[in-house]
Parts: C-alpha cells; sequence; structure tokens
C-alpha cells in the first residue's frame, strides 16, 4: 500500500523547485528547472510567466512520476513575494511580462509619495514602507504605461497576480484565482488590521479592489489541479509567500520563533503572534502563519544582497570557481585584512530603504587578497543580519538567542560561525535546509489532515553554531561596519 506523501511547489526568482515530502517531512524527490530573468532597462527586472508555469508543469510531472508519489494527499504552494503580473482571468495567461520584486522602475513615485500624506497611510494600514520592492507602484506603473490596460480592467479582464495567484490559476485551469494574506501583505495594498484589500489604497495606486484576487486562508481550500494538466487530481491546500513558509518550515507558527533564510537575498522573520508590533527602525509589520493556518502577525528584515553577493564574486569578479568554494578560500586568510564590503548593488535594504545606495569595497591596501574580498563578502552577509538583530532585540525587548537558519548558503559553515559571532546568537542548522518547501508542504499537509493540528508536526535534527567573539569585540566590529555603511550613504558608493 503505497505511502501517503506531500508535494511543495516552491517558485522563486530564477526557478522552481518542485519536491515530494513524506509525512515526516522527509524530501523522497526533487525536480527543479531554472527560467530566465530579462532586464529590458537599467533596474528593470521582469518574469515571462509561461517560462514559470513550464517549469511547475515539468517538474511536477518529473515528481508525480516517482514511485513514492502514489497517493500525494495535497499539494502547497511557496513564492518569490512581490513580483505581480497583469492576469487575463478567463484565458489564464498573462497579458505582460511580470515586473520582478528586484525591479527599481519606480524609485522615483515611491520617493514623490514619500514626501505626502501616502507614507502614513501606507504604513498604518500595511506596515510596509513605500519602496518600489512592493507590488502597488508596480501595477500602477502597468496601468500607465500600457495601452487599453486600464479599458480592460473596468470591463473585467484584468487580476493582477502574485505568482502564488499565477500558478494556482494555471493548475485549477481558472477555477480559482486566489492568493493567501502572506501574499497579500506584500503588496502595499492590504490592511494587515482587517485582513482585506484597503479600497483607500487601492485608489491613492489607480486601481479598484475587484481587479485583485480573492484572498484564502494559508491553510485553506484553493482547488484542485486539472486531471488534463497531470493525468490526475490532487487537492491545493496550502500557500505562503516564501519568507513566510520558511518560517513554517522551522516550525516557527508562535510567537516568539524566529529565523534567517540565506539565499539570493537574506531575510529575518520574527513571529510576534497575535499582538502587531510596529518597527521605528526600518523593519517591516507584515503577516505570517500561526499554529491554527490563519494569519498571524511578525517583523522582518529583508537584505538584499545576500547569497548573490557569492554569486557577484564568482560572476562577476572571477574569484571563485564555484559558489561552494567561498568558504576554502575565505577560510584562507584570518581576517579581511581590514577590507569591508558593502553590497548596495541594487541600493540597501532595511533598516537604510535607499534605492540609491551604490556597493563599496572599502579599506584596501597593496597586501590586500582575493581571499580578503571574498571573506568581507561572507561578513557582508553577516554583518547585515547582525544590524537586522540588534534592531529586533531593541524594538520586541525580546532576548533572542538563537535563529534557525535555511537557505543555500546556510551550508557554509565559516558564515554560520560569522553570523553566530557578529550577532551573538546561537545558529540553528537543520539537517535539511531547504525550509521554504518543507513550509509549503507542511501547509498542505494540515490543510489535507494530515497532522490533526500543529502540535503534532514532525521535528527536524539541527547543527548548532555559538558564538565565540566576546561583547566588546563584537561591538566594535559592529561599529565599524556601520560607519562603512556611512561612507556609502554618503557618498552613493561613488556615483
Amino acid at each position: 500500500m503505497a505511502q501517503p506523501t506531500l508535494i511543495a511547489i516552491d517558485a522563486g526568482t530564477t526557478g522552481v523547485t518542485c519536491l515530494l515530502f513524506d509525512t515526516q517531512l522527509r524530501p523522497l524527490a526533487r525536480a527543479y528547472r531554472e527560467f530566465p530573468q530579462s532586464f529590458p532597462q537599467p533596474g528593470w527586472v521582469e518574469h515571462d510567466a509561461g517560462e514559470i508555469l513550464a517549469a511547475v508543469d515539468e517538474t511536477l510531472r518529473e515528481v508525480l512520476a516517482h514511485p513514492e508519489a502514489a497517493d500525494v494527499r495535497a499539494i502547497g504552494v511557496t513564492n518569490q513575494r512581490e513580483t505581480v503580473f497583469a492576469l487575463d482571468p478567463g484565458a489564464g495567461e498573462a497579458l505582460l511580462p511580470g515586473i520582478v520584486w528586484q525591479d527599481r522602475r519606480t524609485a522615483a513615485r515611491c520617493r514623490e509619495l514619500r514626501a505626502t500624506d501616502a507614507l502614513g497611510l501606507v504604513r498604518g494600514r500595511t506596515g510596509l514602507l513605500l519602496d518600489p520592492y512592493f507590488s502597488a507602484t508596480k501595477i500602477e506603473w502597468l496601468l500607465a504605461n500600457t495601452p487599453h490596460l486600464r479599458e480592460r480592467c473596468e470591463g473585467g479582464g484584468v487580476v493582477f497576480a502574485t505568482v502564488d495567484a499565477l500558478i494556482v490559476q494555471h493548475l485549477t485551469e481558472q477555477d480559482v484565482v486566489a492568493t493567501d494574506p502572506t501574499n497579500a501583505s506584500r503588496t502595499m495594498l492590504f490592511d494587515i488590521d482587517r485582513k482585506q484589500w484597503d479600497p483607500e489604497l487601492c485608489a491613492l495606486f489607480g486601481l479598484e479592489v475587484d481587479w485583485l484576487p480573492e484572498v484564502r486562508p494559508s491553510v485553506g481550500d484553493f482547488g484542485v489541479t486539472s486531471r488534463f494538466l497531470f493525468d490526475r487530481e490532487i487537492p491545493i491546500r496550502g500557500v505562503a509567500g516564501d519568507q513566510q513558509a520558511a518560517l513554517v518550515g522551522q516550525g516557527g507558527l508562535a510567537a516568539g520563533d524566529f529565523k534567517t533564510t540565506f539565499g539570493t537575498d537574506s531575510f529575518l522573520l520574527l513571529n510576534t503572534g497575535a499582538e502587531r508590533r510596529d518597527s521605528e527602525s526600518g523593519l517591516l509589520t507584515t503577516l505570517a502563519v500561526g499554529a491554527d493556518g490563519k494569519a498571524t502577525y511578525a517583523l522582518e528584515g529583508s537584505v538584499f544582497m545576500g547569497g548573490a553577493i557569492v554569486q557577484w564574486l564568482r560572476d562577476q569578479l572571477g574569484a571563485l570557481p564555484d559558489a561552494a568554494s567561498s568558504e576554502v578560500v575565505a577560510a584562507s586568510v584570518p581576517d579581511t585584512g581590514g577590507v569591508t564590503l558593502v553590497p548596495a548593488f541594487t541600493g540597501l535594504g532595511a533598516p537604510y530603504w535607499d534605492p540609491d545606495a551604490r556597493a563599496a569595497v572599502l579599506g584596501m591596501t597593496r597586501g590586500t587578497t582575493t581571499a580578503h574580498v571574498v571573506r568581507a563578502g561572507l561578513e557582508a552577509i553577516a554583518f547585515q543580519n547582525a544590524e537586522l538583530i540588534e534592531l529586533l532585540r531593541a524594538e520586541t525587548a525580546a532576548p533572542i538567542n538563537e535563529v534557525r537558519v535555511d537557505g543555500g548558503a546556510s551550508a557554509n559553515d565559516l558564515l554560520m560561525q560569522m553570523q553566530a559571532d557578529l550577532a551573538g546568537i546561537a545558529v540553528l542548522r537543520p539537517s535539511e535546509v531547504e525550509a521554504t518547501a518543507r513550509g509549503a508542504a507542511l501547509l498542505a499537509g494540515l490543510g489535507a489532515g494530515v497532522w490533526p493540528d500543529a502540535s503534532s508536526l514532525p521535528t527536524l535534527p539541527f547543527d548548532r553554531f555559538e558564538p565565540a567573539l566576546s561583547a566588546p569585540e563584537r561591538a566594535s566590529r559592529m561599529a565599524g561596519w556601520k560607519a562603512a555603511v556611512a561612507r556609502v550613504l554618503t557618498t552613493g558608493g561613488g556615483h
């Protein structure tokens, strides 16, 4: 008799991963397909919806062909957030290229809005800041720059959808066009207290509530896959944005649970429970998933350049043959030799939110080697996270003594030790670091009744990294980092 299994579809920024899990949340099969990004102008980043959906189909078919996929109970979907598409809800097609979360084309519009009362409205209703990172100004730009799009919207022929809704619509053959609160909370259009689309915010950005997808609970009914697509129907029972899914995958369903994802970028998420916490230092208030599967509050810090720093060292500088070698190269020197890398390649995220800042490598001498720069790159990831952990401690008065980590770069032991040292925090790395997909599978399993409730969920073993720096040394290192960032903010990194 076939054992019950779960499928997670993880649609990231550069590819789709589909995983088959058993009911102990152990991966049984994995399929991956990359899809391209388009950069039509400086600062613009776009996706073709068809390429994302083709990757979904290919990976899902591959996993469904696995012998242990005979009794799949449910599918969970997790996704890159903030990226937005204009969909034809009847035809199941995107009308235009999607504008990706990394896109900065609306930076000037955000600066304009920050000088008005809109800043207070956005912050109060959504917990977010006015930044081109989020979806609302992307939609506004599409409406202003696409002939006849507004008329088509007014005729009911368009839904503006994040990647989760794009995938759900595709898998259900247009039967369901829905998102969940965690994705909706990243659009700048969703009232996180009332848990609904906000008409006043929609009016601010020139759209109607009816042009947005239905919002369903993260653990809920998102329809079933089509027999036409995959020869069998499987219910879709869990949806969450990637960072919230990673928090779930780390078991972070209760207030005080904390995780950091070391991916292309780096995201810190602290579950604050039923109580909304607002930051005065550039952290975001957002929605996560609670033990009952419904929306709860969280504080988030967003670092735009995490593992992407290693990619830059490898691809642009040619300093590394591959990403995995960064640990060996960085460990070949005892320190950075005074070098600090401030990785503002696409601006700075929390707590600075400066889209115009540019990267700089400071402190180089004739004695600086490639290894020093590589080590500075790894330290930059840890410094950025440590700064946000400081802010979380200050603003919540919580001790925050440990953090669970995931993402590809968390496999780097040297980086994990740097993180423990610079943040003064114990770093716990599970044996399986693909927490985002695991979280989507977990949500789907709860929605399908695989486990009766959150208290019955399986747990994973983990490696532990303890801080080794003294408090004075840690404070000195952090002061040096902040001084380097201040120079970049003052000079724009030399631009």
